[in-house]
């Protein structure tokens, strides 16, 4: 490891008196005794060779979903990724860009995250999204935010209950301090948000109606028929993406009458993996740009007349808003966001929807023939994309213990979050499952019944 350092005994030495002292150990003098004398239990130092051999060893212990039948879903999905995403994206312009502040000398990167705003208000349909937010669940609560300061005047939410339960814990610490009060929306027994209630719910004081879809059970909204109803109330509609794929096949959020749309978008290129990263995305109508949070790029014309990319109404706090700011976000995530966009105009609208179509056809497959087994029940039934729920005969949990013990990732028990829903199972189908993977899952699945 050696070959890493920079500096020879020699350069140090020189550093030393530089600063007037003859050893390293001068500097430490101000830390006390007891503590410089503390040893640590370290292994002897190791080659490069030898860290790698090691740190191989370690990795090999990890499971991928290369190597298992993964039915994996709950908000981070696994769609297929051409090559070429990460061979353009690793690029040291991309891999190494910082923050675009001086445009005459960013205007690759401007010009990516210009493309990728373009391609989510595409998929949302809606005429303006941001740079990107960090994730789902804080894009959510960014929008939540963004409603709240256009509806001064109004002060309650109404939320759906099948809203992603991790995206409601982060809101509900987002709004904790705020003058702000919520209330869930139940569901009807097919899935589907129960509009009666909502009419029943709404008020004078609801700012907006926060909606999932396809939500968190993989079951499609009705949008044309919700925002009617939120519109009269004259609340705003948030509409929450988990996996924008959907929309190139469905009618989008912005057609359905949503006024925000935000969510997750790390799919567009990016395999799943523990912990992240993600993408977070926020889109809206023209008349609400000066409350979207984070950055915008947009295209101007320098001082002779060429189209150049620019960042504009900018709201971070570090700039003269202050705190008048309308987010506290100082970044975007421009390495997801450009493998986003390298991976929309690859795939194209075609390519999006082939991937869409895959995964519909695949999970109403496995959903139909888990239905056909003894000891297992659909619990909804409305249009649902590429989820569903079934209820097992046992605990999901002890399915999914004996299912990774398979090489088999059945789908991820309800009881992470839902503490008196022990037997419920999300399971999730992409174009990524084949159909003898979905017939080992039915098999397996049967050997339990």
């Amino acid at each position: 490891m050696a070959r890493y350092s920079p500096h020879t005994a020699e350069s140090r030495q020189q550093l030393l008196q530089e600063i007037g002292v003859e050893s390293i150990g001068d500097l430490l003098k101000v830390i006390p005794q007891g503590l410089q004398e503390v040893e640590f239990d370290l292994p002897e130092g190791k080659s490069e060779l030898e860290v790698r051999q090691l740190l191989q060893t370690l990795a090999d212990r990890n499971r991928h979903l290369d190597s298992a039948s993964a039915f994996l879903g709950a908000g981070c999905y696994r769609h297929f990724i051409p090559a070429a995403v990460w061979a353009l994206v690793s690029r040291g312009e991309f891999l190494t860009s910082y923050t675009p502040y001086q445009p005459e000398a960013a205007q690759g990167t401007l010009q990516t995250i210009f493309e990728f705003q373009t391609g989510i208000a595409r998929l949302t349909g809606l005429p303006v999204a941001n740079a990107s937010l960090y994730d789902g669940a804080s894009a959510t609560a960014e929008a939540v935010l963004m409603a709240l300061r256009l509806q001064k005047k109004r002060s309650h939410l109404l939320i759906a209950g099948s809203l992603h339960p991790e995206y409601q814990e982060l809101l509900d610490t987002y709004l904790k301090g705020l003058e702000v009060t919520t209330a869930p929306l139940p569901l009807e027994t097919s899935g589907k948000l129960d509009l009666e209630v909502l009419k029943a719910q709404l008020t004078s004081e609801c700012a907006a109606v926060v909606v999932q879809c396809p939500n968190f059970y993989g079951i499609i909204e009705d949008l044309g028929a919700i925002a009617p109803i939120v519109h009269e109330a004259g609340a705003l509609l948030i509409v929450v993406v988990t996996d924008p794929t959907a929309y190139a096949l469905l009618k989008t959020p912005g057609d359905g009458g949503a006024d925000i749309v935000a969510g997750e978008a790390h799919c567009l290129g990016t395999p799943p993996s523990f912990g992240g990263p993600h993408l977070g995305i926020l889109a809206t109508k023209s008349e609400f740009i000066r409350q979207v949070p984070g950055r915008l790029v947009s295209i101007t014309q320098d001082a002779r007349g060429q189209q150049v990319y620019t960042l504009t109404l900018q709201t971070r706090e570090q700039h003269i808003r202050r705190e008048k700011a309308t987010s506290n976000v100082c970044t975007n995530q421009s390495l997801m966001a450009a493998a986003a966009s390298v991976y929309m105009a690859l795939l194209g609208p075609d390519g999006l929807r082939q991937i869409a179509t895959s995964s519909v056809q695949l999970a109403h497959q496995a959903q139909s023939e888990i239905a056909k087994l003894p000891g297992y029940k659909l619990l909804y039934n409305a249009p649902f994309f590429h989820e569903f729920v079934i209820q097992c005969p046992i605990s999901a949990q002890e399915v999914v213990n004996r299912g990774v013990a398979q090489g088999i990732y059945p789908g991820v028990p309800l009881s992470r979050w839902e503490k008196d829903r022990d037997r419920d199972l999300l399971i999730c189908v992409t174009e990524m499952n084949t159909t003898s993977q979905i017939q080992q899952l039915v098999e397996f699945l049967a050997s339990i019944a």
